[in-house]
């Protein structure tokens, strides 16, 4: 690769300082709401709570199971597609925070277990499973707490990674929808069996307005308006482009489509109403933009429901919801640009240059692929004024190195710390170029990712 030089440009600035203070703000909601829980937890624990071990185990226990499910509760929410916390923090930040806090809800979920047993073990002097079989027999609802339980466990475990890459989207998808029915189930549990909302009505109004907020949340925002806002613009597939052996370019036309406000980088979330297409609802990004009534997706070829794309037929019904993230050309703020795609992720990247040129940017496009054949959209890149493309093909063990490490990069623009960079690709390689532009001195908050997962 030889060396580039880009010419400047005017500004883009962006929004970044609003947005994290927007951040800020959504943590702090977060934080007074786990201290809201644990004034309601204080409040009604008897004085005699440190009398004997059982008591202060079988407390623990009471405390981690409010604490797991008000983390539930803020898990949902932020996944709810409440528009306010997608403005102020980006689907794809809140899909991090909802991933980590998911460790945290399975390990109160089973401190919960395990205290409220031991404590009852020590208050009776009992062996665990007898202490086990007392707590499903005398207090109420535990049959369908232990259900919901349950699934709450089923759900954290197929989120770790080594058994995520071991599962389709498919699979991971209904494992995780299961988490409706376990909050449903472990909800009229904490509400009759557990001490500081059955004596406690103050605390009990609360509990179930937390819970009834959120599910109007989640109705609201991920059913009801996504159905109504899906059937005005009734948008439908007009024709499907194979790109290369792995990828294809998906056509759709609908109604006053320009209205749904989708900008370059964004992504939205399509359900085809086809077979094979109806049981899940995937996240792919936007190619092109919309224009003249009509906007395109270009997918690759990476699960079953990607797969599938293909075999797609013209007319066919989608329900699309979004526009999501804040993989934007606002983002910008230096004079040099550097885009980086490999695979799936030449599709946003595609558009972002459309939109980085319009703007009078000058942007240069690294395009990695194993092979010639794999540089979707090449022709369509190449011929867009303003933008300098350099296909990097070839895989590693070929080569013979490695075209996005440190001395490859320093080769290839020599003074990578003043540039800014937007990547999206395969996970690894997005990882293994945010690493080599930090070792070049590129300030962190200069680089920008897109990773091709929701999961």
């Amino acid at each position: 690769m030889s060396a580039v030089t880009a010419p400047r440009r005017e500004v883009i600035r962006g929004t970044r300082a609003t947005r994290a203070r927007s951040s800020i703000v959504v943590r702090i909601v977060m934080t007074f709401g786990l201290m809201g829980v644990l004034a309601m937890w204080w409040s009604s624990v008897p004085a005699s709570f440190a009398v004997t071990p059982a008591s202060v185990v079988t407390t623990i226990g009471e405390l981690s199971g409010m604490l797991g499910a008000y983390l539930v509760c803020a898990q949902v929410l932020l996944i709810a597609r409440v528009p306010w916390f997608e403005r102020a923090v980006g689907l794809d930040r809140l899909v991090a925070w909802h991933r980590t806090l998911g460790a945290s809800v399975v390990l109160l979920v089973i401190t919960h277990v395990v205290f409220m047993v031991v404590g009852v073990d020590l208050l009776a002097q009992k062996l665990p499973w007898s202490g086990f079989l007392s707590l499903l027999q005398n207090y109420p609802d535990m049959l369908t707490a232990l259900i919901g339980t349950i699934a709450f466990l089923a759900v954290g475990l197929s989120s770790a990674r080594w058994i995520r890459t071991k599962l389709s989207y498919e699979v991971w998808y209904w494992i995780h929808l299961s988490t409706y029915a376990a909050i449903f189930l472990t909800f009229l549990h904490q509400l009759s069996g557990g001490t500081h909302f059955v004596n406690d009505p103050i605390n009990r109004v609360l509990w179930i307005g937390l819970y009834l907020g959120t599910a109007a949340a989640v109705l609201t925002w991920r059913f009801v308006l996504p159905t109504v806002d899906a059937w005005q613009h009734r948008m439908r597939v007009v024709a499907v482009v194979p790109e290369n052996a792995g990828t294809v370019s998906v056509w759709f036309a609908g109604k006053r489509i320009h209205e749904l406000g989708v900008r370059a980088g964004n992504f939205m979330i399509f359900r085809f109403l086809s077979w094979g297409h109806l049981g899940t609802a995937h996240p792919y990004s936007v190619s092109r933009v919309p224009a003249g009534g009509q906007m395109r997706i270009t997918v690759g070829a990476l699960g079953d429901h990607s797969t599938l794309i293909r075999d797609l037929k013209p007319g066919t019904l989608v329900f699309a919801e979004g526009p999501f993230g804040h993989f934007t050309a606002d983002r910008a703020s230096r004079d040099h640009i550097l885009l980086i795609a490999g695979g799936a992720g030449i599709g946003p990247i595609r558009a972002l240059a459309e939109e980085l040129v319009g703007r009078g940017a000058r942007p240069v496009l690294l395009y990695r692929a194993h092979s010639a054949e794999n540089l979707a959209l090449l022709a369509e890149l190449q011929a867009m004024p303003g933008l300098a493309v350099v296909p990097v093909i070839g895989r590693r063990a070929d080569l013979g190195y490695d075209p996005l490490d440190v001395d490859a990069m320093r080769r290839f623009i020599p003074d990578l710390h003043n540039w800014e960079a937007f990547i999206c690709g395969p996970e690894g390689m997005a990882e293994r170029v945010e690493a080599t532009l930090r070792t070049l001195r590129m300030p962190r908050r200069f680089i920008h990712r897109e990773e091709l997962s929701m999961s």
